[in-house]
């Protein structure tokens, strides 16, 4: 059981997911509190990050030196994803992931993330630029290929452990896929014969179930959860129970709820400031009170509350967890 990154020791590999404008540093520290094997932090633009882009650097500035948090990194150029790779390292990153998995347009239309597995030789070039740049351990996140003509997943994850890359997380879709139908965890088994290094699967693992289901199709070594931890930061710590018989969590019911997605909200206040990061707590808040089976109109009510202090009043009747359960 598990594996290491370099000095990282991967003990029960149920990873976070990297998920744009949701795991920031608050969320990746309320997940990691519960007990996860390696946390991601949302995607960071190498072009954007060399140009101090506002908010782009505090991205990977905030948290990049935590013991299991990894710092992802995209873009379309060699030289400046080494470039970008490095200043990370000097920030006192213990991993970088390689993003050519997102399938965003405004990704993809700059040839970064998934686009990238259509032209495999840059890619490549881009993945050695990044593991010859740094010392630290360095991984790749793709799909299965960018469409279902073209599933060339096992063949980069190839090319890719060759030249250094030391993990690989598949997710089970191919880009034009986007989010639609369900991940194809058996596709990812040929990725698994095509290489010796730690295999993750990636896509719908929402639960203890499905994470074994994934397992068992893939042939992975572990797996990484993305939407199926929003609203349940402690599901990561409730799989790797399940799956390598690690402590399970306490998950917080009641007034252990609401302390905790207070605690959480006032988290984002303090990493964003009051405003920017009472817009950006709505939609995990949102999350939460899905799980409370917040009344609606007490749900709107909170949502577009602007007083920080009043959404907190608000929120003790929004999460009486009496109707609250642990899903």
């Amino acid at each position: 059981m598990g594996f290491s990154l370099g000095k990282q020791r991967i003990s029960a590999p149920v990873m976070l997911a990297p998920l744009a404008g949701i795991t920031d540093l608050p969320f990746r520290n309320l997940v990691s509190s519960f007990g996860a094997g390696l946390v991601v932090s949302e995607m960071i633009a190498s072009g954007e990050f060399l140009t101090a882009r506002p908010g782009t650097r505090e991205k990977a500035e905030l948290g990049a030196q935590i013991e299991n948090t990894s710092v992802q990194i995209a873009g379309r150029e060699p030289e400046p994803m080494a470039e970008a790779a490095k200043m990370v390292a000097d920030m006192g990153a213990r991993v970088i992931d390689i993003n050519m998995g997102c399938p965003a347009k405004k990704v993809t239309g700059g040839w970064s993330g998934s686009a990238l597995m259509q032209v495999p030789d840059h890619a490549l070039r881009l993945i050695e630029a990044v593991v010859d740049a740094v010392d630290l351990p360095v991984t790749l996140k793709t799909r299965l290929g960018w469409d279902g003509a073209s599933i060339n997943a096992p063949d980069l994850a190839k090319r890719a452990a060759n030249a250094g890359v030391q993990m690989v997380v598949i997710h089970g879709r191919t880009r034009c896929q986007f989010y639609k139908g369900r991940a194809d965890w058996q596709a990812i088994r040929a990725v698994r014969e095509a290489i010796d290094i730690p295999l993750i699967a990636n896509g719908d693992i929402v639960g203890a179930g499905s994470a074994k289901a994934a397992l068992r199709g893939s042939g992975a070594d572990g797996v990484m959860v993305g939407r199926g931890a929003q609203g349940a930061p402690w599901k990561l710590a409730e799989i790797s129970a399940a799956l390598y018989d690690t402590p399970r969590p306490n998950i917080p019911l009641g007034i252990e709820f609401y302390n905790m997605v207070s605690s959480h909200y006032e988290a984002m206040l303090s990493f964003y400031g009051e405003a920017l990061g009472n817009r950006v707590a709505r939609k995990h808040l949102g999350w939460y009170m899905d799980r409370a089976a917040t009344p609606r109109a007490l749900r709107g009510r909170v949502l577009t509350e602007k007083d920080p202090k009043q959404v907190l009043v608000l929120l003790r009747d929004a999460l009486a967890m009496d109707q609250a359960v642990a899903a």
